[in-house]
C-alpha cells in the first residue's frame, strides 16, 4: 500500500510521528510537508526530534492570506499525486493544509483519511472548523480521537467513522520519559519546575484583534508567576504592528518557539498553562497540567467537562481568576485511548485497501 502523508504544521509533524512509525517496514509512505510552517524553529526541528523521516516533497508554500495559502497548495499537491498515484492520502486535523489535501484527494482515485476527524467547535468563524468539517465530509475513512467525535459524525450523517482513540496521545507517552531525561529547557532559562505558568497565544481570532490580544497580555502581565511565552512569529508580528511588544517583553519572559522535547518539558513542568491552542489543550490533559483557554469555545469540550480546561476567552478578570486560584483538580478520565491509536489507524487502512 502505497501512503501519502500530508503535513505542514506543529501539531501534524507530532500526529504523523506515531502513524509513520507503525507504517515503517509494513507500507511504503511518502511524507510531504507543505510548507505552512517553514521556519526551522517550527518545523524542521520536530522532524530530527521525532526521527520522521526527511519530507520527500517541501511544496515550499509558505505564509499567505487562507486563500492564497490553499489555492497554491491545491495547484502544487495536484501535481504530486497525479505524479504518486497513490492508494490512499492521509490528512491530520485541521488546517488549510489538510484541506487542500482533501480537496486534491476528493477528485482521484485515491482513498482520503482523516486524522482527528469529528471535532467541532461549532464556531463557523474559524478557519479551522471550517476545514474540519470539510475534510470530513470528502473522507472516504475517518478516524475519530473520542466517542463525542463519533458521535458528531453521526448525526452529521457521515460514514465509515472508526473511534482510535488519539495519536497526540500515542506520541506524548514516548516524548515524555524522553524529554525529562533529555531536556535542558528549565536550565536554559532558569525555570523551577511548578513555579511558573506556561503561555502560547497564535491564534488568528487573537492575534489579529488588536483590543483582544491586548486584553490577554494585560491580563497574563498581571499574573504573580512568571509567564513563560514562546512567541510565534505572527504574535511577534502583531505586537510589534500594535506598539506594545516592548509592554510585553518587560513583563513575561519571551523565548523562541521550542521544539517538540523542550516543549513537552516546559508543559509537563509548568503550575498551568494558558493557551489558545487546541493542540496545547489535549497535550496539557494528558500530562496533567491544568489549563486555561484563551478561547470562548473548544473542541476539546471533553476537557473541559472534566475540569481539566477551563474557557476565558479574552476577558481579563476571568484570565487573572483562573491564572490565580488554587489548583483544585477532580480524578482525570481516560478519553483518549490508550497510546495505541497509530496502530489501529493503519489496521483500518490494510482493511479497507483496495
Amino acid at each position: 500500500m502505497k501512503v501519502v502523508s500530508v503535513v505542514g504544521a506543529r501539531p501534524q509533524f507530532i500526529k504523523a510521528f506515531p502513524v509513520s512509525r507503525a507504517l515503517t517496514g509494513r507500507h511504503e509512505e511518502v511524507l510531504v510537508h507543505t510548507g505552512q510552517h517553514y521556519s526551522e524553529a517550527m518545523s524542521e526541528v520536530f522532524f530530527e526530534e521525532l526521527a520522521i523521516p526527511t519530507p520527500e516533497y517541501d511544496l515550499g508554500v509558505g505564509s499567505g492570506t487562507h486563500g492564497e495559502q490553499t489555492g497554491e497548495m491545491v495547484t502544487r499537491f495536484g501535481e504530486l499525486v497525479a505524479h504518486e498515484d497513490p492508494d490512499v492520502v492521509v490528512v491530520y486535523g485541521d488546517t488549510n493544509s489538510t484541506l487542500a489535501g482533501a480537496v486534491v484527494t476528493a477528485k482521484t482515485d485515491a482513498r482520503l483519511a482523516h486524522v482527528e476527524a469529528g471535532l467541532r467547535s461549532y464556531n463557523r468563524s474559524m478557519p479551522e472548523e471550517r476545514n474540519r468539517v470539510l475534510t470530513d465530509h470528502v473522507s472516504d475513512l475517518l478516524f475519530a480521537p473520542t466517542e463525542r467525535g463519533v458521535t458528531n459524525l453521526e448525526t452529521e450523517g457521515v460514514e465509515n467513522v472508526h473511534l482510535t482513540g488519539d495519536v497526540m496521545y500515542d506520541a506524548i507517552l514516548w516524548a515524555r520519559t524522553r524529554a525529562a531525561d533529555h531536556s535542558t529547557v528549565l536550565e536554559e532559562y532558569n525555570l523551577t519546575a511548578g513555579e511558573y505558568v506556561l503561555a502560547t497565544v497564535h491564534r488568528a481570532g487573537n492575534t489579529d484583534d488588536r483590543e483582544r490580544l491586548a486584553t490577554i497580555m494585560r491580563a497574563l502581565g498581571e499574573t504573580d508567576r512568571e509567564v513563560v511565552f514562546p512567541i510565534h512569529p505572527r504574535t511577534t508580528e502583531r505586537l510589534e504592528t500594535y506598539g506594545f511588544y516592548e509592554d510585553v517583553e518587560r513583563q513575561l519572559t519571551l523565548i523562541e518557539p521550542q521544539g517538540y522535547l523542550d516543549f513537552v518539558r516546559l508543559l509537563d513542568e509548568a503550575e498551568r498553562v494558558a493557551t489558545d491552542s487546541g493542540g496545547v489543550q489535549k497535550e496539557a490533559f494528558f500530562l496533567d497540567t491544568p489549563c486555561v483557554t484563551l478561547r470562548d469555545e473548544t473542541e476539546w469540550v471533553e476537557t473541559v467537562d472534566a475540569g481539566w480546561n477551563t474557557l476565558v476567552g479574552a476577558d481579563e478578570d476571568a484570565i487573572e481568576r483562573e491564572l490565580g486560584r488554587e489548583v483544585s483538580l477532580p480524578e482525570k478520565p481516560e478519553l483518549y485511548g490508550d497510546g495505541d491509536a497509530a496502530e489501529r489507524m493503519v489496521a483500518l487502512l490494510e482493511e479497507h485497501d483496495g
